[in-house]
């Protein structure tokens, strides 16, 4: 069997959980190398997966010739560099969301990509999750006839540590959280975003506003054909990890992961009335394989990627807006593209 040699720049929780599908689970993938800026996580985890190289920077990965595909799983703000190196090296990408902190990174970025003539897939993993994609299937048949609405809703279990933020390597909510309903939205709705305005708080962790974040927020949307939408992110719901989201058509609605049909539903840190995930690794191990596995095959099989740079650039463009709203206490922003 044929088989393309993988690298892997970045082992923390996302970058372990690529690295461990395509060591054990990606039948046509070879994994040759990880590679980390802290070079014992590195040399720890090639231990674990039992392969060979370990790596220090992504320099000395890339000078591997038996790697023709990297996953880059860095934190938020080395993304589109990341890209932009693996393109210069001729090798093919697959980059977690989001792409870039900013429009023109993210357009840099897409530059070197076409510049090299290499494919770059971005990481929205729930383009890959059943439910996601009967909703989709169901959508594009009419079965609710034309969309009108999106709501989604996001919201992880635990509150990041203060270090996460101090860090300043990772984009606020909108980047790290709200990013994946952007871009389920614009897939679901087949449609562009052209107007975004958003509210949010901190006032269950003001210290966060020091460093330009918030714990929660909600983001309204305005679709080019008239749609609308509504996105909530939420980063410490204590709970679970709950996500859910709604298509309104004018003809029916379908609903994606959404809780069972009690006359009361309790959620609660000590456990509720239903259960959920505690995790997005958990919640979309599916989807995370079946990405994986559908970037080796495409890479293989000389096709464009499911998931393009441009449904990456989109996604940033509508946090970026939703990021100015915050920033500007404006009322709206508009997208143009």
């Amino acid at each position: 069997m044929l088989k393309l040699g993988v690298g892997v720049l970045g082992v923390g929780e996302m970058g372990s959980r690529h690295a461990e599908n395509m060591r054990r689970l990606v039948p046509n993938a070879k994994l040759i190398a990880v590679a980390d800026v802290n070079i014992d996580r590195a040399k720890q985890m090639a231990n674990d997966l039992e392969i060979e190289h370990a790596y220090g920077s992504f320099d000395a990965m890339l000078e591997n010739k038996d790697i023709q595909a990297v996953v880059i799983a860095t934190p938020d703000k080395f993304h589109a560099a990341a890209v932009e190196k693996a393109a210069a090296a001729g090798v093919d990408i697959l980059c977690e969301k989001p792409l870039a902190l900013n429009r023109e990174d993210a357009v840099s970025a897409l530059d070197a990509v076409a510049k090299a003539g290499v494919r770059l897939q971005v990481g929205f993993m729930r383009r890959y999750d059943p439910a996601h994609v009967v909703a989709k299937q169901q959508i594009e048949a009419g079965e609710i006839g034309v969309p009108v609405i999106v709501k989604s809703i996001g919201r992880d279990k635990d509150a990041p540590p203060l270090a996460y933020y101090k860090s300043r390597m990772n984009g606020m909510l909108f980047f790290t959280s709200s990013i994946h309903d952007f871009d389920s939205a614009r897939w679901l709705m087949n449609d562009e975003v052209s107007e975004v305005q958003c509210f949010t708080t901190s006032a269950i962790r003001p210290e966060l506003e020091e460093y330009d974040d918030v714990v929660a927020a909600t983001v309204n949307l305005r679709f080019h054909n008239g749609a609308i939408g509504n996105i909530e992110s939420y980063a410490q719901c204590m709970y679970g990890y709950d996500v859910r989201t709604e298509i309104v058509g004018s003809k029916g609605s379908i609903l994606i992961g959404n809780l069972r049909q009690n006359s009361a539903t309790f959620l609660k840190p000590q456990g509720g009335s239903i259960s959920l995930s505690d995790h997005f690794l958990s919640r979309f191990a599916d989807a995370y394989l079946t990405e994986m596995r559908d970037f080796v095959s495409m890479i293989l099989e000389d096709r464009e990627p499911f998931v393009t740079g441009i449904d990456g650039l989109r996604a940033v463009e509508i946090a970026a807006a939703a990021q100015k709203s915050y920033l500007e206490k404006s009322s709206s922003v508009l997208i143009a593209h």
